[in-house]
């Protein structure tokens, strides 16, 4: 539902929203250009301007202001319906996720903040955006789960549709894993990366089954053998896929350096199987995603459609 008061009307309710504002301490000009009221929740020129850099940085395209106003306007239509159904992600959520896609980036949510804010853009700005989708993501994917169920025989008629997977049906394993770490503290010099490294060469050729690596792990110091992983070729990318061909059963893949020191794989069976094939994963996941956002359109026009939203004339 799109309102447009009368001028009087809204020059009154401008006045005393200014007002409002400016005696809970704000001191920003942009706070109080108010663009749009979406369900009683104000959309500002600032909120304009932080989002519009925010997406350029993420898509390296400039957007329209229109297009810039609908996707705030969609977030806080979407937000109001998390609260409708008690989705409400918590702050520590936000700043988990916030903290992935450093991780993601390979820098912490400090660094990833600093560059942010180097470019002008708040690190509110981006965690309003990740609460948005977190609140969206978990509305869609629980109120119509039935409705994006991807069936096997879907699956499979699509994939024969296009050209079968048969070559890749004899290449397809589930693989049986174990990750192991020698832990390198992150003051440790790189004297100690390569100690481990070599201490680590020096497991892979001792060890050949998984119940010795779980014996010989055990008893090393500061090392850590986690549990079974399960995985089939379709869930690994296929520079790891060739990796684990190459690793003889029971035995170590190659060290390699990471955050928390030098990490193998035990590899503990490599069992071939049709089930899913990269192919199939693939189209699964297209069939998928063209699903959730077919029924994610949707669901966001017709809470849109009963929202309130008032234009703010200039």
């Amino acid at each position: 539902m799109i309102i447009r008061f009368p001028l009087s009307l809204r020059a009154l309710a401008f006045g005393c929203l200014v007002a409002l504002t400016f005696s809970a301490g704000g001191s920003s000009a942009h706070a109080q250009s108010i663009v749009v009221m979406v369900n009683g929740e104000p959309i500002t020129d600032y909120d304009i301007e932080q989002r519009t850099k925010l997406d350029f940085l993420s898509t390296h395209k400039q957007s329209s202001r229109q297009e810039v106003l609908n996707e705030l306007i969609d977030e806080k239509v979407k937000l109001k319906e998390g609260k409708k159904f008690g989705v409400d992600p918590s702050a520590s959520d936000i700043d988990q996720s916030f903290a992935g896609m450093g991780s993601r980036m390979h820098i912490t949510p400090d660094q990833l903040a600093k560059s942010l804010e180097s470019q002008g853009v708040r690190p509110e700005t981006l965690k309003a955006r990740i609460k948005a989708e977190m609140v969206w993501t978990s509305l869609v994917r629980g109120r119509y789960k039935e409705r994006l169920l991807v069936s096997d025989k879907d699956v499979a008629a699509a994939v024969a549709a296009a050209g079968g997977d048969t070559d890749q049906q004899g290449q397809a394993y589930e693989y049986k894993m174990q990750p192991i770490v020698l832990i390198v503290s992150n003051s440790a010099d790189q004297g100690a990366m390569e100690f481990r490294h070599k201490e680590a060469e020096a497991l892979r050729a001792r060890i050949q089954t998984c119940a010795e690596a779980n014996s010989v792990l055990r008893t090393t110091a500061n090392a850590v053998i986690k549990e079974t992983v399960v995985k089939t070729s379709a869930d690994i990318p296929p520079v790891l896929r060739k990796l684990l061909d190459d690793t003889p059963i029971g035995h170590l893949t190659p060290p390699e350096a990471t955050k928390q020191g030098i990490q193998m794989v035990a590899l503990c069976a490599r069992n071939p199987t049709t089930i899913d094939t990269p192919k199939k994963r693939e189209i699964k996941e297209q069939m998928y995603s063209k699903k959730y956002e077919a029924t994610s359109k949707a669901y966001l026009d017709e809470v849109r459609k009963a929202a309130m939203i008032e234009y703010r004339g200039k």
